[in-house]
């Protein structure tokens, strides 16, 4: 009898209180058997919320310090990897808080998914843009509020995450494992395709090939909801790029902005979750002092957005050609 292989999904956070304990409680709901979080100079209270998250045992955080010689992706998730190292976990999914694992095969599950992509090392997830549907002030949750998306993705627009066995590699970046230790690493897409390996040997590779076989969000996709609200996206340049660069990519009406915040169709294919994600945050939050604390990031979020979204700062933050600058 084969033992069943166990699971952790990744992500890199600063400053990303309101959106957390959704986040957990979805990934928990579907099934990783650890949920780690790397975070790194938070001032918005999120730090101390993942403490709490730790001692209730729903998630381990692994706080850090970026060193000059890198970028908050890269510290994070060496942190994760030599941390998971010294665990029986098998499976990593790297991704950020602002992407949301939505699995179609079976009945939703990690362990589906890992089921039809397994016996690969890699299994290739194609991101889902997700736009703002027209919300200026984020809501207060993501899978209710954000339901419109691109009509599906496509070979010019999407980019891929990946879940892998980490320990057949050196490093990841934010899109896929880096640095094979193994010759020939197994890539499949999550329908079970095998894919081609190279672009785990190229440093800034983001897709999978060939494309065709590659993309099967039916199966399984990351739905990408990077422009959740007008407000919490402009509010990632007070945060920072995790790549630690200098950029106009959370400007209104920038290149990034314009191709993630898709609206074009409604898109409810994650809400097979719902009920139980509601649930399971309701009772994170019935853990003493995590409400107190989620609630705590929820008004620095508020009060920084009233402080700092002025509108001469939303027009700094905006290209001249973009839409929805005024208040």
């Amino acid at each position: 009898m084969t033992l069943r292989e166990t699971s952790a999904v990744v992500a890199c956070m600063r400053n990303e209180g309101p959106f957390i304990l959704e986040w957990v409680a979805y990934h928990r709901v579907i099934g990783f058997d650890k949920i780690v979080i790397c975070s790194n100079d938070c001032t918005d209270g999120s730090a101390q919320l993942l403490d709490a998250l730790q001692e209730a045992d729903a998630i381990v955080h692994l706080p850090h310090t970026v060193p000059a010689n890198s970028t908050p992706q890269d510290s994070g998730i060496q942190t994760a990897f030599a941390y998971l190292s010294e665990t029986d976990t098998e499976w990593l999914a790297h991704i950020d808080a602002d992407e949301f694992i939505n699995i179609g095969l079976g009945d939703g599950t990690v362990s589906a998914l890992l089921a039809s992509a397994g016996e690969g090392d890699v299994i290739a997830l194609p991101w889902w843009a997700f736009g703002d549907s027209g919300h200026i002030q984020y809501p207060g949750n993501i899978l209710e509020a954000f339901t419109l998306a691109e009509d599906k993705p496509t070979p010019e627009r999407s980019k891929f995450k990946s879940m892998f066995r980490f320990r057949k590699f050196a490093h990841a970046n934010d899109h896929m494992p880096k640095d094979p230790k193994v010759a020939d690493p197994d890539v499949r897409a999550a329908n079970g395709a095998r894919l081609k390996d190279e672009g785990l040997y190229d440093k800034k590779r983001a897709k999978y090939h060939p494309l065709e076989l590659a993309l099967r969000p039916e199966a399984a996709c990351i739905n990408h909801y990077a422009v959740p609200s007008r407000d919490a996206f402009l509010l990632k340049n007070d945060r920072g790029d995790g790549q630690g660069k200098a950029t106009d990519k959370y400007y209104l009406g920038s290149r990034w902005h314009d191709i993630a915040n898709q609206n074009q169709k409604p898109n409810l294919t994650i809400q097979r979750h719902l009920a139980a994600t509601k649930t399971e945050r309701a009772r994170l939050r019935g853990i003493p002092g995590i409400a107190a604390k989620e609630a705590h990031c929820i008004d620095w979020f508020n009060a920084r957005c009233q402080d700092l979204l002025t509108q001469d700062q939303i027009d700094t933050w905006s290209k001249p050609h973009a839409r929805s600058k005024r208040a």
